[in-house]
């Protein structure tokens, strides 16, 4: 469905899930560019005139993407007194959002709800659904205030300033200072300025939103918000990863056993290095110099497997401390994807390890910028050869590739050992998809819209998920529907449905906490708390919002259909992993699967399934030290998962109660106990 890293994620739902917006320049007009994958995708313009300034902001990649206007006053200290943005958000959702303080009492309306606050000293309004010149407006008024702001509706704004240099293009050379803009979101934004502190660009490793007439500074603005981003981590890794230089003995925990689907009696695990050295009796003595950890009773897990990540920097952590420590990466920018790999696995910052899909995109007005995009067979062709001799264990396939060229790249990839799976290339069925040769299936809507649609209509665009509406008038014992099925019983196919996602799409509605984020919508911070009470998709129009719910439930009706009938369902999210993991786990045991079923699943099964079993996914002497402790039982209580208090990866260990503030969320468990050797 989305095939970006986190950060180019965030910018391509900033009108979904994010949450800065706009005003003020001194300038008359600003333009600017928005470029994604080396391409010009949008703009964003601003003419002001006094006080009162007018944003226009809009872009598409992979055939979507937000359509924003803006109408923006400011006071004279430079902080906004009416702001109003109206527009549709990527995936279609509509946004009127408005913005009033006078007499010292501030009004808004944004997804949530109406609110209002007395304001007793200079404060800023942070808009839910704006455009990233926002950032450049709070850092003026942040560098006016000393650095800090109170935030409405809740939280400060703070502002860091970075390095300064010098940029070039069309209007001649131009000197410019580093910011980064946090407190609200859970990750800090990046935003150069100018010598009148006008902003110049918005920049992340995966794109960039720049001065028009500076868009050749792209690569190098790209990689130097990286390199700052890895700063950051790199001092975070240091913070939060211990490495004891000793063997560890974690006493009192019972251990998930996925060959029997229980829990062990209290059991000592012992790690030496990067591997379990063993696993003994809770009454085992202890060796001199051993470091100890009290379990305290609660349970070991072996490391989950996200399988449809678009891994990125500001990802990797969190997925690690949500006890995630491998990732099947589904699509990335394939240079910045090693780079992060390679910091990874030398320890430079945390993060879980990767298994690599390589992206294979058909040239089109609406392709995906990430992997390798081609315009012919042969160039597909040739995209395997070299994702396979790179050591990418599968090829995905996407929206714009031409049906006809699949059969060649599936067998050139079954050639070289690689598996394929993918979408379903626009104006092709699944059941053509599966005839080529695909290993697995990619999105449950992909799977089931051959069955709606007619053979002419575009799943290039928003229609691919708008279209799923249909869903309720289906017949899931029809025809069609039974022989798709059994094909992938035929043909031992596997899919990976990732039912939160549409869940997402389907079910959240604005005003309301996201179904699947009940768990920890509090610990968020105020931006993410925000966000995670806005839909996704526009459900205004007379019967849509019934429809929409209708089509969920088909959803997990044909995926409990795919699981009874032998079906191997793979758990991934394709919503940067973490937190939302947890949820795709729980509405597995929505579709037939026990908590046990679904802990193997995520540890033990996948881990075969990637020819990983001999030294990953369960809890044995002599594998990888790759787990996670909780409190409670998740045998009894999928939900336990969602409370780690500890993670190992490759023998280092991390506690999430350190690494969450470093992301404004307050941690779901307390770390253990720890002894060190006297």
């Amino acid at each position: 469905m989305k095939t970006m890293p986190a950060t180019m994620f965030r910018l391509a739902l900033w009108a979904t899930v994010s949450g800065l917006a706009v005003s003020a320049a001194s300038a008359a007009t600003e333009t600017f560019s928005v470029i994604m994958g080396g391409r010009n995708v949008g703009h964003l313009d601003v003419d002001t005139s006094g006080r009162h300034s007018r944003i226009d902001f809009d872009y598409k990649n992979n055939g979507r993407g937000p359509t924003m206007t803006e109408e923006l006053d400011l006071d004279d200290g430079g902080l906004p007194v009416k702001w109003t943005i109206s527009g549709a958000t990527t995936f279609g959702s509509k946004v009127s959002e408005n913005f009033a303080l006078a007499g010292g009492s501030a009004r808004w309306v944004d997804s949530t709800g109406p609110g209002e606050a007395r304001v007793t000293r200079p404060s800023v309004y942070v808009a839910q659904s704006g455009s990233p010149w926002s950032l450049g407006l709070y850092a003026r008024a942040l560098l006016k205030a000393g650095g800090t702001l109170p935030a409405l509706p809740g939280g400060t704004l703070k502002l860091t300033r970075g390095e300064a240099l010098t940029v070039t293009g069309a209007g001649g050379a131009v000197p410019v200072t580093a910011y980064t803009v946090g407190g609200i979101e859970t990750q800090p934004e990046t935003i150069l300025l100018d010598a009148g502190n006008a902003l110049f660009a918005y920049i992340t490793p995966d794109s960039i939103i720049v001065r028009k007439g500076y868009e050749g500074e792209e690569v190098r603005l790209r990689g130097l918000a990286e390199k700052w981003s890895t700063d950051r981590y790199v001092a975070i890794q240091k913070q939060v990863a211990h490495n004891y230089g000793a063997p560890v003995r974690i006493r009192n925990v019972r251990i998930f056993d996925p060959a029997t689907g229980t829990l062990t009696a209290p059991m000592a695990v012992l790690v030496n290095g990067r591997t379990i050295a063993a696993v003994e009796p809770d009454d085992s003595p202890a060796t001199p110099g051993e470091v100890a950890i009290d379990g305290a009773g609660g349970t070991l897990v072996a490391g989950l497997n996200e399988m449809h990540g678009h891994l990125g920097q500001d990802s990797a952590l969190l997925n690690l401390a949500a006890g995630i420590t491998t990732v099947r990466d589904m699509g990335n920018d394939n240079a910045v994807l090693d780079t992060l790999i390679d910091r990874m696995d030398a320890g430079i910052i945390g993060g879980p390890r990767v298994v690599r899909g390589g992206f294979l995109e058909g040239k089109s007005p609406f392709s995906a910028n990430n992997g390798i995009v081609v315009d012919s067979e042969a160039a597909a062709v040739d995209a395997v050869r070299w994702y396979a001799a790179r050591g990418y264990w599968m090829i995905k396939v996407y929206n714009s590739m031409n049906p006809a060229w699949v059969p060649a790249v599936v067998k050139e990839a079954h050639r070289l050992g690689l598996r394929v799976a993918g979408h379903v290339p626009a104006f092709a069925t699944a059941d053509q998809m599966i005839a080529a040769g695909y290993d697995e299936m990619t999105h449950i809507n992909q799977f089931m819209l051959g069955w709606v649609i007619k053979p002419s209509e575009d799943t290039r665009t928003l229609f691919r998920l708008t279209a799923l509406k249909r869903l309720p008038a289906l017949d899931l014992q029809s025809a069609p529907v039974q022989r798709t099925i059994q094909l992938m019983v035929d043909g031992k196919k596997a899919i990976d449905p990732t039912v939160g996602i549409h869940e997402n799409l389907l079910l959240n509605r604005d005003g309301k906490v996201a179904p699947g984020a009940v768990d920890y919508f509090d610990h968020m911070p105020v931006g993410e708390q925000r966000s995670l009470k806005k839909a996704w998709i526009d459900t205004s129009a007379a019967g849509d919002d019934a429809a929409y719910r209708g089509a969920y439930d088909q959803i997990l009706k044909t995926v409990r259909m795919l699981h009874d009938r032998g079906v191997f369902i793979v758990p991934g999210t394709d919503t940067g992993g973490a937190l939302t993991y947890h949820r795709e786990l729980e509405l597995l045991t929505q579709v037939g699967f026990t908590n046990a079923e679904v802990l193997k699943r995520a540890t033990f099964d996948m881990a075969k399934y990637m020819g990983a079993d001999q030294r990953l996914g369960s809890i044995e002497k002599g594998k990888l030290a790759d787990f996670f402790l909780i409190p409670g039982d998740p045998v009894r209580d999928i939900k336990a998962i969602k409370s780690i208090a500890m993670v190992v990866k490759d023998g280092t260990f991390y506690y999430p109660a350190e690494i969450y503030p470093n992301f404004g969320i307050k941690p779901f468990a307390a770390a253990p106990a720890v002894t060190l050797p006297k």
